[in-house]
C-alpha cells in the first residue's frame, strides 16, 4: 500500500474520531447513528495510523505531499 494522506489530513480524521467517541460515551449521540458514527472514527483512526485511505485510491485522490 502507498502512502495517499498527507499529515493534515491525518489530524483532521484523529480529531473527528475523537469528537465522535466524546460524544458517544457522553450520551449526546446514541442507538444505531451512534454505533455507525463510533465504527467510522474508528475506520478513521486505523486509516490515519497506516497514511492510507482505500477511498482515496478509488477517486484518484493522493494528499501525502511528493517527496523531492
Amino acid at each position: 500500500m502507498k502512502k495517499n494522506m498527507g499529515n493534515i489530513d491525518k489530524i483532521i480524521r484523529i480529531l473527528v474520531a475523537i469528537v465522535i467517541a466524546v460524544l458517544f460515551f457522553t450520551n449526546v449521540i446514541s442507538g444505531t447513528l451512534g454505533i455507525v458514527l463510533l465504527v467510522l472514527a474508528g475506520v478513521f483512526v486505523l486509516t490515519s495510523l497506516i497514511s492510507f485511505c482505500p477511498l482515496y485510491t478509488l477517486v484518484r485522490v493522493n494528499t501525502c505531499p511528493k517527496d523531492k
